[in-house]
């Protein structure tokens, strides 16, 4: 590997689907794939990362999942939201984690109810920065950035989330700007919602904190059979500077090995 890009393997796509990969299989495949870390690993399996040299890429807000439903785009959420996440940031300072995500949540006024009517775009605008703003000050007091992830609404299941509210990146990316916090691109969500990927990477060069992956469309491997060039997404991050991780947050539909080697071979350049 060049190492030009620096890659993680997310836990949960080969953990919490129907491979079932452990902590130690994970880690054992990233060490021999020359990725560097691995993300989105529960806190009580921290200790393994750094057993096997990796370093924990990115972590979760610390709420229970689904983790995305309820968000800084409600105030009745806030004071959970915002304490389980700084909760989090202490423990990620503690353990050299570089990032914690968050979310903007569902766009109901009752995450769970879409009968409870929307919480209209300039209204969670405002809740999101506020929330996001005491989140990214707290973080950066202890070195850990805050990244909104931006999501589709399009697909359903693990592949995207309707009724999600930050389903437009450029709005993702206005909110973080305002805040102080970084976005969490993935080039998944981007490329199923707005398209345009590698100009938007240009566009958002200095907010972008972290980087998903994953094949466009059905959120499989990265093939000849998706429409996202990922050597040409790289070659973009490595131009403009990024630094960050390269999350491998896909789901795999053969044999998990042989496709993460395709994968983070496509992204070496």
């Amino acid at each position: 590997m060049s190492g030009r890009i620096q890659q993680s393997l997310a836990y949960w796509c080969l953990h919490d689907t129907d491979w079932r990969w452990d902590i130690h299989r994970i880690c054992e495949t990233a060490c021999k794939l020359g990725c560097r870390a691995v993300e989105l690993v529960p806190p009580e399996e921290w200790d393994v990362v750094r057993s096997y040299g990796l370093t924990m890429a990115l972590a979760h807000n610390g709420m229970q999942p689904p983790v995305f439903v309820k968000g800084l785009n409600n105030p009745r959420y806030h004071g959970e939201v915002i304490a389980r996440t700084q909760e989090t940031i202490d423990r990620c300072a503690e353990a050299g984690v570089p990032n914690v995500i968050a979310f903007t949540g569902y766009k109901w006024r009752d995450a769970e109810e879409p009968k409870s009517g929307e919480i209209p775009r300039p209204e969670a605008t405002e809740n999101v920065v506020y929330g996001l703003r005491e989140l990214a000050q707290y973080g950066a007091a202890r070195g850990v950035n805050v990244c909104l992830e931006h999501l589709n609404t399009r697909d359903d299941g693990m592949k995207g989330h309707p009724g999600y509210h930050g389903d437009d990146v450029d709005w993702c990316a206005a909110l973080a700007a305002a805040s102080g916090a970084k976005l969490l691109f993935d080039v998944y969500h981007v490329a199923i919602m707005q398209g345009d990927v590698i100009r938007r990477i240009r566009q958002y060069r200095n907010l972008i904190g972290h980087v998903h992956v994953a094949g466009v469309p059905g959120r499989g491997e990265l093939d000849g059979t998706q429409e996202v060039y990922y050597p040409a997404v790289m070659r973009t991050l490595f131009e403009v500077g990024y630094g960050g991780y390269v999350g491998q947050e896909f789901i795999p539909t053969r044999e998990p090995g042989d496709a993460l080697k395709q994968a983070v071979e496509w992204c070496d350049v």
